[in-house]
């Protein structure tokens, strides 16, 4: 029986109950992180409780707590569940009010749930011990504010189920001009003549938190060449490697895009490099 975080309680969490008339179970009105821990050590944790409070902002959500007491929530709430590799996930919905109405009043008290899962293990840095994807491509239909990780993630749930019904891992996202967004659930490199490419941050893509500690340890390494800029689907399928990144899978590999191989199949010599590089600098964020 696990433990769960509910509006200042830590309770077993099958005594987890929230109000049907809450607004994020009604229209999906809040914001979410997902914190990835090893033996209760945290990874990004400030990074990831800033683009929180960023989001709360963006739509107007009140909640004043501090990184300090989220800090000892997320702690408290690992200790409790057994350590080990998890996900630490964060809700904060605007709360629920009496009557259902698209407006909202203000003052309303937000309702914050938090729960820890098991996410994989810290990769190893081996080619032959990563679990590389196949991945298929599709046209983005989701809305115009991805940056904001909202929790009404139909959209992104419909991409990723279709992908998955038809035996692949993930969606790659393109827009009306076959452009490079993101995944359904992560961020997307190319790597084109030993450089990393990645799409420039837009409101049609999530800021992740991986996304900006790779960047940020490749930079400082200096070792790989770094790139943002638009992408286009030719050059995905052209690309000599294509990896995806997220705080709960790290930096995947992905070998297959709509069938097609991407270095023939194998995992790359440049991914290697970078997930040396990766797990070895991020534990300091």
């Amino acid at each position: 029986m696990s433990v769960v975080f509910l509006n200042q309680k830590f309770i077993p969490s099958e005594e987890a109950k929230i109000s049907p008339m809450d607004r994020g179970f009604l229209f999906g009105d809040g914001v979410y992180e997902v914190l990835p821990s090893y033996d209760g050590e945290i990874i990004g944790f400030d990074l990831h409780i800033d683009r929180l409070k960023t989001n709360m902002s963006a739509v107007g959500i009140s909640l004043s707590w501090t990184h300090q007491k989220w800090l000892e929530i997320c702690k408290t709430l690992i200790k409790k569940n057994g350590f080990g590799s998890l996900g630490v996930y964060l809700h904060v919905s605007r709360g629920p009010e009496p009557v259902r109405s698209h407006s909202y009043a203000d003052g309303i008290d937000p309702t914050v749930f938090v729960f820890s899962f098991k996410i994989p293990p810290e990769q190893i840095v081996c080619k032959s011990q990563i679990v590389p994807y196949k991945v298929s491509t599709s046209l983005d239909l989701r809305w115009s504010r991805c940056q904001i990780k909202a929790t009404s993630l139909l959209g992104n749930v419909m991409h990723l189920q279709q992908g998955q019904q038809n035996g692949f891992n993930e969606t790659l996202l393109f827009n009306d001009k076959d452009e490079l967004r993101e995944g359904s659930t992560c961020n997307v490199y190319i790597v084109k003549n030993g450089v990393v490419i990645t799409p420039p941050l837009d409101n049609h893509i999530l800021p992740g938190i991986t996304r900006c500690i790779l960047l940020d340890l490749l930079l400082k390494d200096g070792s790989i060449g770094v790139e943002e800029r638009i992408i286009s689907k030719e050059e995905v399928f052209s690309a000599t490697e294509v990896w995806i990144t997220s705080s709960s899978k790290g930096v995947i590999p992905v070998v297959e895009v709509d069938g097609k191989l991407i270095n023939d199949g194998e995992v790359g010599d440049i991914w290697l490099l970078a997930q040396k590089i990766y797990s070895a600098g991020k534990k300091n964020y």
